[in-house]
């Protein structure tokens, strides 16, 4: 018989997450993923400065990069790192400058690269949801079009000449989608 390897607590993770190397811990177990592409990276960036820009200015929260990991459940931990994720002001009391933020952002963002698989983005949604997350931008920079989903409502395709915003989560916020993808 197999033995059954113990499942990895978020603590146990943030001590391996010190080499540089794109992991998350999905139900206890480290999995990891190949860096990112230059598009993907760039989009990445785009939308980081966006949100960033807005929040700062309106001082709604703080705006976070993708190495940033959000606790999205215990036993077994679940520690996911979005592309592009925002917190509100009111929920970054107690959440300390070491380790992981104890939660769910308010808004996620990822950006899909062609080796991403369906059925793993989607189920990225679904955790992000299920831990409270608000609202999820998946954003598609082959067909620059991006997925919102809401909590509790079904995903709504946005193309290019669409606007995006930020909805209660970030009120204000509004910008092209194609913007998030530049020229």
């Amino acid at each position: 018989m197999a033995a059954v390897k113990p499942a990895v607590t978020a603590e146990e993770f943030l001590r391996l997450c010190g080499d540089g190397r794109r992991r998350e811990l999905v139900q206890g177990e480290v999995v990891e993923f190949a860096p990112a592409s230059v598009e993907h990276g760039r989009v990445a960036g785009n939308v980081f400065f966006a949100l960033k820009a807005f929040a700062r200015s309106h001082s709604l929260g703080e705006v976070y990069t993708a190495e940033t990991g959000f606790i999205l459940a215990r036993h077994p931990d679940t520690v996911r790192a979005p592309d592009v994720a925002f917190v509100r002001r009111d929920r970054l009391v107690g959440a300390s400058g070491e380790g992981f933020f104890p939660g769910a952002p308010d808004l996620a963002v990822e950006v899909v690269s062609p080796t991403d698989l369906a059925g793993e983005v989607a189920k990225k949604v679904e955790e992000y949801l299920e831990a409270g997350t608000e609202l999820v931008w998946v954003a598609y920079p082959q067909t620059r079009h991006v997925v919102v989903y809401r909590s509790g409502g079904e995903g709504r395709i946005l193309g290019a000449d669409a606007a995006i915003g930020g909805e209660h989560v970030m009120p204000g916020f509004t910008c092209l989608v194609a913007d998030l993808f530049g020229p």
